[in-house]
């Protein structure tokens, strides 16, 4: 942690902060970290490094961003952004992340908290066993390893054509719950071998399943959160946040090794490890990222089906009865192909979000038709102590590429919160506040403690007041699943 705000960073605005081009030799861009003074003052310098490396990598344009929840990772930071041009630029798995297309969904119901709370015991427990959690976890849809390859070229549509969810879930998906240009072949088989039974699980880590509920007060935006399905307060909705699991981690490793014994773009961090986007390796990687995309879409359908299963049969009633209905499901670690216009003309280029989730503002192409004037629902997971919080996207989000934070943003590392907490512990405080939890590890449920993370509250107004997305409405839990 840092005690004072480096004298390098230059403060443009109250929420805009840079790093000029002279800060570090070799950097094409100068780097922006958007935060408050207080989410500065909070930030490892190491966050600052890895964005001004990330400034160094070739063809990149504007600038190198970082969003408020930005904190260490590999090769770029955690809510670490960057544009390049697909020619003269390169891809980098480092700017990805292993758990490719880690994402939330948000689900509602039209059930509220006093029709829920006799049942949340049971409803967790139903959900925990439904849904496999944990390192390694397999699931529970049987599939050859041909059928797990259509899987990864296909995403969710390959799982609504197999009767897991319905064809509405598809357009509350980001890219229709298919990335296109995904090539199984050039997949290892180790990672098909290791992704192939995981389809349906949750995984370990940051990755949970909550349900929540926002009462009067934490309705921001009534007629915005409506039309997102959030129409009563007390309301009940589910929220959860899993990823590519063992397959995604795999063709990350494959690829970044790859690239390091094939020449490729040299850099200032071996973790930035880059090809240029338009050579063979370059868009070999490209084509399996997004299969792992696609896997990371079709495992939260099948957990999505699950839980119209879970809340049918305890409930009695039919998915359509309940009123359950997915709001949306955003990505947070991908690289894609978009259109912006740059120096005053419409460009394509390939933007890296590494625990970043894009925003598209009211009116922009690839918003599903019925969020069309409210803009991209944007699903920022706090820790399972503090909550959460469904945002929506804002015009003047094209600085950021319409990109925003992902969620609030680690403070402890996993090794210190273990040290510093007691999974039973925290189990027990939190259901003696109404927040019934699972966990497939007392360890796994430490690493989470609240503690560990950024101030969810400041994150999101820090957001807001950058003008990179707005919030809607804030959600609270009552019963959360841990890995």
């Amino acid at each position: 942690m840092i005690v004072a705000i480096p004298n390098y960073l230059q403060k443009i605005s109250e929420t805009l902060w840079e790093i000029p081009k002279s800060f570090k030799k070799g950097m094409r861009v100068p780097a922006r970290i958007y935060a408050t003074e207080t989410l500065i003052e909070g930030m490892e310098e190491g966050v600052f490094d890895q964005i001004s490396n990330v400034a160094t990598l070739p063809g990149i344009i504007n600038y190198a961003l970082c969003m408020p929840d930005g904190h260490w990772g590999y090769g770029f930071p955690i809510g670490g952004t960057a544009a390049f041009d697909p020619v003269k630029g390169v891809i980098s798995p480092g700017g990805i992340g292993f758990d490719i297309n880690c994402g939330m969904r948000l689900i509602k119901t039209d059930l509220t908290f006093d029709e829920v709370k006799p049942y949340i015991e049971r409803l967790v427990n139903s959900l925990f066993h439904a849904i496999p959690t944990g390192v390694g976890g397999a699931g529970n849809i049987k599939m050859t390893r041909d059928e797990f390859r259509a899987l990864a070229e296909q995403g969710a549509q390959w799982c609504v054509k197999h009767g897991y969810g319905r064809k509405e879930d598809l357009e509350r998906t980001e890219d229709g719950g298919s990335a296109s240009g995904a090539d199984a072949s050039k997949v290892s088989e180790r990672a098909v071998e290791r992704g192939f039974k995981q389809v349906g699980t949750l995984g370990s880590g940051n990755h949970y399943l909550e349900i929540q509920t926002a009462s009067s007060e934490d309705i921001i935006e009534p007629e915005t959160a409506a039309e997102f399905g959030i129409t009563r307060p007390n309301q009940v909705v589910v929220m959860f946040h899993c990823g590519s699991r063992g397959f995604g981690h795999q063709i990350a490793t494959d690829y970044l090794k790859l690239f390091v014994e094939k020449g490729a773009v040299p850099g200032i961090d071996r973790e930035l490890a880059s090809a240029p986007f338009s050579s063979k390796i370059g868009r070999d990687y490209y084509a399996a990222m997004n299969c792992a995309i696609n896997m990371a879409f079709a495992n939260r359908q099948i957990i999505f089906h699950r839980i119209r299963e879970v809340f049918s049969h305890i409930f009695h009633r039919s998915p359509d009865d309940l009123g359950i209905e997915q709001v949306y499901d955003v990505t947070h670690n991908t690289a894609r192909l978009e259109k912006y216009e740059i120096d005053g003309r419409v460009r394509e280029i390939l933007i890296h979000r590494k625990g970043a989730t894009r925003a598209l503002a009211p009116n922009m192409q690839g918003l599903p038709s019925c969020y069309r004037d409210t803009g991209q629902p944007v699903i920022i997971g706090g820790s399972m102590e503090s909550g959460s919080y469904l945002l929506a996207g804002v015009e003047s989000g094209s600085e950021t590429f319409y990109t925003t934070a992902h969620g609030s943003g680690r403070v402890m590392s996993r090794r210190k919160a273990k040290k510093s907490f007691d999974g039973r512990k925290i189990q027990k405080e939190m259901e003696q506040r109404g927040i019934y939890v699972r966990t497939a590890s007392y360890s796994g449920l430490a690493e989470e403690a609240g503690a560990a993370y950024k101030n969810i509250d400041d994150v999101v107004e820090a957001t807001r007041r950058a003008g990179i997305s707005r919030p809607v409405a804030r959600f609270r839990p009552i019963g959360n699943i841990k890995g």
